[in-house]
């Protein structure tokens, strides 16, 4: 059966044909870790995650690199604004090495508790500053960079259809990208390859290279470590659609250059998650973690759930109301497995043509561009299907949670491991205190979001004690 991506190249869903039979390299732009992850950028790896487990659904063997930013990324994509780990730093008073170790580990424990697989190579920008160096090189040997004030620069206007991956007017990427007045520059939207003259004078991660000391553009990284780990012939590249005008757009400019073909045959897009008040982001420093849905009474699960109740080229609207109903749909569903799962039978008929028709259904829908709300379709069907027995529904709920990573046929006495117990006995702290204070609505509301926690409270003479709720 055959395989179909939407190309944003192209603009249209293609056949996916991989550079090796069996065998998929897969690119996705990571983190930068000068902060936590936003739910909007979890729903991107969410994705991913799906198209990975896809793929291997259908026997490929995928090899997922994925970068980590610790240096060089600047505000805008354009080369202004302050650095953003300089900016982690300077706000909780670290160092920039102790901002990045910490943030990374964060956001790979988010991964963890969304059931995302862990890339197969994670690659630093730190560990590859002499692989970035060797690309900026190869640039310059074929004529593409340019050295002013002491940074090295890339031409675009030495590069034909610069603009094919946004399908935008030069005008209008140089609107779009918001480009501020550098008199260094040729072209406004010429980008730095390796700073050694930047307005940070006292930048702390600095290397020497060729052209002076200094640190890398943001841009290099990515094409630098893909090509390191997949070669110069990628099947995939990801990441979200505020990739598309700059930083991806970029990557083929340098990228293609350097190796003289096309890189990349397939680039995939996330849509924003976005909110009442528009896109999310950590710009406007107000943006969710999914430590803050957690603590609203919401399991990662729930939130994995919610994504995938859309299709990822879809922007998807979040609310709190909305997460709720994927929750309690999502509650219903896990009952409803418990339930078969509690039937089965030992020696009960596993039909495999029975089992195979319905992946077939199943491959079907995934192969269609992720097409997840439609899988859901086909899960329900096995459910609800009289004519299979208790035994082959299991098969196939375990074949298909291999893509949906829902943890479908754990039962209720597995969720004492989803527990926060140090977040329960917080809670119950307060809602004592609250108590004592005679704040009888602040104990109620406690109560309550326990309860959406999964966690019964039992009072008595002898104090609170809580159990999980069956």
């Amino acid at each position: 059966m055959n395989f179909y991506i939407y190309n944003t190249m192209s603009r249209k869903k293609e056949k996916f044909i991989p550079v090796h039979k069996g065998k998929v390299g897969i690119y996705t732009c990571g983190p930068t870790v000068y902060n936590y992850a936003h739910i909007g950028n979890l729903r991107t790896y969410i994705f991913e995650d799906v198209l990975k487990k896809s793929l291997e659904y259908d026997s490929y063997k995928a090899k997922h690199v994925m970068n980590v930013t610790d240096v060089g990324h600047l505000q805008s994509d354009a080369d202004t604004g302050e650095d953003k780990m300089q900016i982690g730093a300077e706000r909780e008073n670290k160092t920039v090495w102790e901002i990045a170790k910490f943030y990374e580990d964060a956001f790979f424990e988010d991964c963890r508790k969304l059931n995302i697989k862990k890339p197969d190579v994670v690659c630093k920008a730190t560990e590859h500053i002499q692989d970035m160096i060797n690309l900026i090189k190869r640039l310059e040997e074929r004529g593409y960079t340019y050295i002013s004030n002491g940074n090295v620069y890339y031409s675009i206007d030495k590069f034909k259809d610069y603009n094919k991956l946004a399908h935008l007017s030069m005008e209008e990427l140089e609107a779009g990208s918001r480009v501020e007045v550098d008199e260094n520059k040729k072209n406004p939207l010429d980008f730095v390859l390796w700073f050694t003259n930047s307005k940070f004078k006292n930048q702390i991660m600095q290397w020497d290279s060729p052209w002076g000391r200094g640190f890398p553009g943001w841009h290099i990284e990515c094409s630098a470590m893909s090509m390191k780990y997949l070669g110069e012939r990628i099947d995939i590249h990801c990441g979200g659609v505020d990739h598309i005008p700059v930083h991806h757009t970029n990557e083929i400019a340098q990228s293609d250059a350097a190796v003289g073909h096309t890189c990349v045959n397939y680039w995939m897009h996330g849509e924003f998650l976005v909110t009442s008040g528009g896109k999310m982001s950590k710009s406007s420093g107000e943006f969710l973690t999914l430590s803050k849905i957690e603590e609203h009474g919401f399991s990662p699960l729930d939130y994995r759930y919610f994504c995938l109740q859309s299709r990822y080229r879809k922007q998807l609207i979040f609310s709190y109301s909305a997460l709720k109903q994927a929750r309690s749909s999502y509650n219903k569903l896990r009952e409803r497995i418990a339930s078969i799962i509690s039937c089965v039978k030992e020696n009960e008929r596993a039909d495999e043509k029975l089992i195979d028709s319905y992946k077939l259904k199943f491959k079907e829908q995934i192969f269609d561009d992720l097409n997840m709300p439609n899988a859901f379709t086909v899960l329900f069907e096995v459910i609800k299907d009289d004519g299979l027995t208790n035994r082959e529904k299991e098969i196939l709920i375990k074949s298909f949670d291999t893509v949906l990573s829902l943890d479908l046929l754990k039962t209720d006495n597995s969720k004492l491991e989803n527990i926060d117990e140090n977040l329960v006995n917080k809670l119950i702290a307060e809602r004592e205190e609250a108590r004592n204070n005679k704040n009888w609505s602040k104990a109620d509301e406690i109560r309550n979001k326990l309860k959406d926690l999964g966690i019964e409270i039992l009072d008595s003479k002898n104090g609170t004690t809580w159990k999980v709720r069956r």
